[in-house]
C-alpha cells in the first residue's frame, strides 16, 4: 500500500490539474472553431466551468481557509507571499465570469467578439499559471521545510478530505 500524499503533494497535483486545462485551452484557442464551432464552444465552456467549479470554489477555499493561516502563524514572514495569493484568490473567481461572458458574446455576436476573448484568455492564462508558480516556487517550498510536524499532520488529514470532483 502507497503512503497517503501530503498537503503538498495534493496541492502541486491539482496544480498539474488545473495547468493541463489551462494549457489544452490556450492550444484549443490558438486552433479556433474551424469547421466545428459548437464543438468549439462546448469544450471551452467545458473548461471554464471546471476552472470556475474545482480551483474557484474548492482548491482556493482550501488554501485561504486552511493552508494560509497556519503558514502565517508559523511562519510570518510568508505574509508578502500569501497577501500576493490572496489577492489573487479574490479576482479569479471575477476573471473566470468574465471569460465566460466574453465567450458567450463570441459565440453568440460572432467573429467581431472573438479578438476581446482571445486576449482576455491569454491574459487569463498567464495569470493563473503565475499565481501557480508562485505558490510552487516562494511558498510550498518553504512551508514544507519549515512548518511543524503536527500542522503538516493536520494539513494533511484537512485535503485529504476535499478532492477534486471532476
Amino acid at each position: 500500500m502507497s503512503p497517503a500524499k501530503t498537503v503538498f503533494q495534493i496541492i502541486r497535483d491539482e496544480h498539474a490539474a488545473v495547468s493541463a486545462v489551462l494549457r489544452a485551452m490556450a492550444r484549443l484557442i490558438e486552433r479556433g472553431p474551424g469547421d466545428a464551432p459548437e464543438d468549439f464552444f462546448d469544450r471551452l465552456r467545458a473548461m471554464l466551468f471546471y476552472i470556475d467549479e474545482f480551483p474557484e470554489r474548492r482548491h482556493h477555499p482550501k488554501e485561504s481557509d486552511l493552508l494560509f493561516p497556519k503558514i502565517v502563524r508559523h511562519l510570518p514572514e510568508l505574509m508578502p507571499v500569501i497577501r500576493r495569493l490572496e489577492t489573487d484568490h479574490l479576482q479569479g473567481e471575477g476573471r473566470v465570469r468574465e471569460l465566460q461572458h466574453l465567450l458567450l458574446a463570441w459565440e453568440l455576436l460572432g467573429e467581431p467578439r472573438r479578438e476581446a476573448f482571445e486576449q482576455a484568455a491569454q491574459t487569463y492564462l498567464r495569470f493563473y499559471l503565475d499565481h501557480m508558480r508562485v505558490e510552487e516556487v516562494q511558498l510550498l517550498p518553504v512551508a514544507e521545510r519549515e512548518l511543524p510536524r503536527e500542522v503538516v499532520a493536520e494539513l494533511d488529514v484537512a485535503f485529504r478530505g476535499h478532492s477534486d470532483p471532476l
